[in-house]
């Protein structure tokens, strides 16, 4: 699995954002839809400069359609999701899925 640079917590909240959207989004609509989930007050400058850390880190892309800027994602959740469990098993449970799989079920 491709190594992926680390997520703030806030990018990490922004990049959720993006991911559970149904359509690329800009970023107004992304500014409303973190503040609104992560209850958050976030002004537009702020979702912007994750959004630019986001762009160099690789997770996304953007592109401009008139006057707005729209964001592409690059990394899928999936591989996201899977890269984190992973670390979290090998520092938590030194890599055993089973000693994992038992303390989730506990």
């Amino acid at each position: 699995m491709a190594e992926f640079e680390h997520l703030t917590d806030c990018e990490e909240m922004v990049m959720k954002t993006v991911w559970d959207a149904e359509r690329e989004l800009g970023l107004m609509d992304i500014t409303q839809e973190v503040n609104k989930v992560c209850q958050k007050n976030w002004k537009p400058q702020t979702v912007s400069t994750f959004l630019a850390r986001l762009v160099r880190k690789g997770y996304l892309k953007h592109y401009r359609q008139g006057r707005m800027f729209f964001y592409q994602i690059l990394i899928p959740r999936e591989k996201y999701v899977a890269k984190k469990a992973k670390e979290f098993i090998e520092f938590w449970n030194h890599g055993n899925t089973e000693e994992f799989l038992e303390a989730l079920m506990k």
